[in-house]
């Protein structure tokens, strides 16, 4: 059981955390919004780029049964 702990669950966790962490830095001490939207696109391009990587093969087998 692997519970999710693949190339492809561990990469778009840390993009979505990159762009999160360059969208609160776009938002100190003045709003940057160029910034806070490079951020918002990391975090959210983080999803389908999980996902292709697990296509691609990089993500873990489903156990049977659950």
């Amino acid at each position: 059981m692997s519970h999710g702990s693949s190339p492809a669950a561990w990469t778009a966790v840390l993009v979505s955390l990159a762009g999160f962490l360059v969208g609160g830095i776009g938002l100190i001490p003045e709003p940057n919004w160029v910034v806070f939207t490079i951020g918002v696109v990391l975090a959210v391009g983080a999803l389908p780029l999980g996902k292709v990587m697990s296509l691609a093969g990089f993500g873990s087998d489903r156990v049977k049964g659950h």
